[in-house]
């Protein structure tokens, strides 16, 4: 099995799931790239989680109200889903369009929300912007219910435009203007939620979209350049088709599957890194009628995402970093206690899953590191990789000692790298793991003891790993 065939597997995988054991990575070499692709593309053709098994086990899961429970669920889905891209997009929307429980108050609101991303995340995107339009958590969170025709709140109109479709420009030109706003927050009127059921004595009850016809503008409005009796269908369609649309997808698409790029306020000003790519993305949107699975393809495919001056090229979000960790250790990939602490781990780190800061969500990139959150990820991954008791780890010892009766420390350095990536780094860090390595002398396995001594070291040396920069990227 090429080296190169492995590294090139292992940054799909990292990208488009959440990582993989050596194993998996291997078995997915064996099924062809190409194949690969097709497969995470197409998550309907698989089997998913088992829902009524899952249930058993955890039947707070089954419409869960509580924030942490939903969130419990969630992390247990992106470590285990088969359908890894569908997890991987759910989390893509949930960072776009954001909607937060710190005013929804509800966690089954939230939950439902997220199923939405991952049931329709690959889909249309402008089928996506109305399911997003008419989801009761987003409505209330962005005022919508308090936008009437006589009293008019801009908020879900401005942050439709500025946050979910267009963004406020891009070549240096802005995408609409404040009558823009005005017009599509008019045509959004009437869009409102039933009102629930009072949450005492027996709890929450789910939410429910109502568009109110009385209450709705139905005067003459000009949106975009376009003139009529527009509603929020009206409005849809005229963004589907905007080309400021198709390169808001473009960038957040690169930015997310493969480099990181500048923050989306900066875009007016601020041309893409890569403009053959974001052409390429903005063509595949356009050609599909809007299809995000066809973008998907055109990305996974290409020599832009392939490329090895990509690779580790963009900072692990907390999610990634926890989850890709667990399934590369082997934790937590059947049901067992203990992962509500850790589905709690990437907000220490600085991602407080379905409760972001604001409507613009989180900054990506290097600010997911300060000297706070750096340290809760290293000593998040390097203790579960130096737990050699752990099945994955206890696989990627075996190997190790398969590759021969005896290493030198650079083999040995050499064979942690490549297992736990394979992992590329400076030669300034290279140089401190062959010291550390070195001090040891050479590694054997000939006899338990020996065994037991190599098993030790090679935890050590994956902590060692775990707490260089170059872990922090994928």
């Amino acid at each position: 099995m090429a080296d190169q065939d492995v590294a090139l597997m292992a940054h799909l995988l990292r990208r488009a799931a959440f990582g993989a054991s050596r194993d998996e990575i291997e078995a997915k070499v064996a099924q062809g790239y190409d194949n690969v692709v097709e497969e995470l593309l197409t998550p309907q053709e698989r089997p998913g989680i088992e829902d009524d098994l899952l249930m058993r086990y955890q039947p707070a899961y089954h419409e869960a109200a509580a924030i942490e429970t939903n969130i419990q669920a969630w992390v247990y889905r992106m470590i285990n889903n088969p359908r890894q891209l569908q997890e991987k997009m759910a989390l893509f929307w949930h960072m776009i369009f954001c909607a937060g429980h710190s005013k929804i108050d509800s966690g089954q609101e939230m939950g439902r929300m997220i199923q939405m991303f991952r049931d329709h995340g690959m889909g249309n995107f402008r089928d996506l912007l109305y399911r997003l339009s008419t989801s009761p958590a987003m409505v209330y969170y962005l005022d919508n219910n308090e936008s009437h025709k006589e009293a008019l709140n801009e908020n879900y109109g401005r942050e439709l435009l500025e946050l979910f479709s267009l963004g406020v420009g891009k070549d240096e030109e802005f995408n609409y203007s404040e009558d823009d706003v005005k017009a599509c927050a008019r045509a959004f009127t009437g869009w409102n939620i039933a009102p629930p059921y009072p949450p005492f004595p027996y709890g929450r009850s789910p939410w429910d979209f109502r568009f109110d016809p009385a209450d709705h503008d139905d005067s003459e409005k000009t949106f975009l350049g376009e003139t009529g009796n527009l509603n929020g269908d009206d409005v849809l369609d005229i963004i589907a088709r905007q080309p400021a649309t198709a390169r808001f997808l473009a960038r957040h698409l690169y930015n997310y599957f493969v480099a990181d790029d500048v923050q989306i306020p900066a875009w007016r000003l601020t041309p893409p890194a890569d403009m053959a790519a974001i052409d390429a993305l903005e063509q595949a949107y356009f050609d599909s009628g809007y299809e995000i699975s066809a973008m998907l393809r055109v990305l996974f495919n290409s020599d832009f995402f392939k490329a090895e001056g990509v690779r580790y090229a963009k900072v692990k979000n907390p999610a990634e970093m926890v989850v890709s960790t667990l399934r590369m250790v082997g934790e937590h990939r059947e049901i067992q206690p203990g992962l509500f602490e850790l589905s709690q781990e990437p907000k220490y780190m600085g991602m407080d899953l379905m409760n972001p800061p604001t409507v613009e969500g989180w900054h990506t990139g290097r600010e997911w590191i300060d000297s706070g959150t750096l340290v809760e990820r290293i000593n998040f991954a390097s203790d579960l990789l130096g737990n050699t008791e752990l099945p994955g780890v206890q696989s990627l010892v075996d190997r190790l000692m398969a590759r021969g009766d005896t290493l030198t420390p650079d083999q040995f350095v050499e064979g942690c790298l490549d297992l736990t990536g394979p992992l590329t780094v400076t030669d300034d860090t290279l140089t401190e793991l062959r010291s550390h390595a070195l001090k040891g002398g050479d590694l054997s396995h000939g006899s338990p003891a020996e065994r037991a001594d190599f098993a030790r070291r090679t935890g050590e040396m994956f902590q060692m790993i775990a707490a260089t920069a170059e872990f922090q990227f994928e």
